[in-house]
This record gives structure tokens, sequence and C-alpha cells, in this order.
């Protein structure tokens, strides 16, 4: 099968446009398969600017960009117009630093993160090795959102090791730094049984906070407010005081610097929630969700609506 000229002529525009594109499914902040994921996050944790095409919204280009690479699957990263290759190779070529030469970036750091493993925790890994061979080694792998597996594997001459207390570990090249500090217990008691980790470089978890206190502290400029309602949903019942909205899109908000305290609101405390969990997701450190949403704001204020 050929590929149509005016086809590979837009293609080939996409990619004089721009040093970096990846084709996804997807978008880098929402792909749609664990693949284009897995690619977009490795670029991303670089912190290299690229350019990316959802396949999923433009099915011409989605067969297109197979034939004109002669690479049958999606994802596809290319630079300077040439084709790298697909999300194994651009996570190999991440882990040797190959990827980072490619792109004209420094050499990547190697330091191994600093770890601690309580007694109880190193005796549950080093059976846990014992027991499958000891070959394997425990790796640490922590997502962008900070989910953290743990799995034993082989070792890999890319990834970042270190020993810990006799316990071998390895961290996969972009994770490592998301992993200094990081601390591993065994539990076995009202929390559950297994390992329980501590890692002080992830986002607090959201919190809920009162209307009183919401109140003061936005009074006082130490809180941003955000209500996720609609503006008809608002024009009920509004806040007595200054917030933010998404009646013009999210990426104001998103831009905030990430240290800055957020809260959000709804109708009862719902909606809210999720949206607050989306932020922490996103990275910011002090998020919080107002118990009880505009509906616990009216009980203590008259001068709100209650629908």
């Amino acid at each position: 099968m050929s590929l149509d000229p005016a086809l590979r002529q837009r293609i080939s525009e996409i990619l004089a446009a721009q040093r970096v594109v990846l084709f996804m499914k997807g978008e880098p902040a929402a792909p749609q398969c664990g693949f284009s994921a897995q690619a977009s996050g490795t670029l991303r944790d670089l912190e290299v600017e690229f350019a990316h095409i959802d396949v999923l919204a433009d099915p011409e280009i989605r067969e297109g960009i197979k034939l004109y690479g002669d690479w049958p699957t999606i994802p596809q990263l290319y630079i300077d117009g040439e084709l790298v290759g697909g999300s194994d190779i651009i996570t190999q070529m991440a882990a040797s630093g190959e990827l980072q030469a490619a792109l004209g970036l420094p050499e990547p750091d190697r330091t191994p993160p600093a770890i601690t493993i309580t007694p109880a925790a190193q005796a549950m890994l080093k059976q846990a090795i014992a027991d499958a061979g000891e070959e394997m080694v425990v790796e640490i792998a922590i997502d962008r959102q900070f989910r953290t597996r743990l799995h034993l594997v082989q070792p890999n001459p890319h990834a970042i090791a270190v020993t810990v207390d006799g316990v071998p570990l390895q961290f996969p090249l972009n994770d490592a730094r998301r992993a200094d500090g990081l601390k591993l217990d065994f539990a076995d008691d009202a929390r559950g049984k297994g390992l329980v980790i501590e890692n002080p470089n992830a986002p607090k978890p959201v919190r809920d906070i009162s209307v009183q206190e919401a109140a003061e502290r936005i009074a006082a400029g130490r809180l941003t407010l955000i209500d996720v309602r609609p503006r008809a949903e608002r024009a009920l019942a509004a806040a007595p005081v200054a917030y933010l909205h998404f009646d013009d899109g999210q990426a104001a908000i998103e831009a905030l610097d990430k240290s800055t305290p957020i809260a959000f609101l709804c109708h009862h405390g719902g909606r809210s929630r999720q949206a607050a969990e989306h932020y922490r997701r996103l990275g910011f450190s002090d998020v919080y969700n107002i118990e009880g949403g505009i509906d616990a704001w009216a009980g203590i204020n008259p001068e709100i609506a209650r629908y």
C-alpha cells in the first residue's frame, strides 16, 4: 500500500515545523494507551519541548504515519525529521543516555537516590529475593503522579543501582530523582500487612477544609478558591469571596505556581474533590476540598441561597 503524495507532504510539513514530534494516542496530559503514556512521560521527564499529534483525532494521519516511516505501531517519535522509534526504543535510549545526546541535552544524572529501609522491610525484601533467585533485584518505579511500584527483576545495566543494607535496588533513570529520601517499612498492624512507602517528594494528599477556615484564609490572601460549578449554577448561590472558575478553561489555573495553596468548591463537595485530586496529580502541593460545598456555606451565611 502506497502513501498518498498529498498526505506525505502534509506529514513532511508537520515534521519540518517542529524539531521533536511525537505521534501518539491522546495527549501528553491524557494519553489514551499505556505505550503513548510511557513515550510522552519520558519526554516530559526530560523537560524537552515537543509537538504531539493525536492520531485518534486524525485517522488519515494515524494510518499515513505508519506508511511514512514504515513503522507499524503508535507512538512514533521523530527528531529532526528522522524516525527514532516507538515507546520501548524511546525508553531504552533515555535509560542509556542516547536520547539525551540526540536531543542535545546534558548527560543524565546517575547519582543513586538516598533510600532508607527499616529492618522489618529489609527482612521481607531479602526473603523475597532469596525465594525468586539471587540474581534478582528490587526495581522501584515512580511515575510523574508518584505512583510507586516495586517488583523483582533482572538487573538492568542502564538503570540506577544501589545496595541499601544488603538489599539490591534499581531505579529507572527518570524515576530516580523522585525516589530521593524514600523510606520503606513493613507493617503488620492496623494498617494491614505489607510494605509501607513514605516519599517526601510526593504531593500531600487532598485535605478537607471547613468553610469558616477557608473564608479566613481567603480573606488573608493565603488561599485561592476555585469554584468548579458552571456559571448558571454559581448564579444560584455564589461564594461571597473572590474565586476563580473554569468558564474559560483551566489553562490559567494550571499555570499557577505549584506551591500555591488552592481550595475547590462545588455544591456538596463531590465534584470539587475530584477536581482537587486532579490538581494534586498535576503537582500542586497544597490542595484542599471545602467540606460540604456551597451548601455548607449557606448553612452559616443566610445571604447564600440553598438549592
